[in-house]
């Protein structure tokens, strides 16, 4: 499967697009100008996202990959 047919599963599953992700981990924290910061590890956020999303493993890895800047 390929990164955006990771990111277009997660969108309509949640209805929540890669931009809302990034808002929502900027709120929380995870991320500052727009990238994950260094002290943040990608197993707080699989929780998070895995908790209020109900998302698998692998796509909440992608989701870590957006913040981390792949594209």
């Amino acid at each position: 499967m390929s990164f955006q047919a990771y990111l277009d599963n997660i969108q309509t599953k949640t209805g929540k697009s890669p931009d809302d992700f990034r808002r929502m981990a900027e709120q929380k924290k995870y991320t500052a100008d727009g990238r994950l910061r260094a002290d943040v590890k990608a197993g707080e956020i699989v929780q998070w996202l895995k908790a209020e999303f109900d998302l698998g493993h692998g796509h909440a890895m992608a989701i870590v990959a957006l913040l981390k800047g792949k594209k």
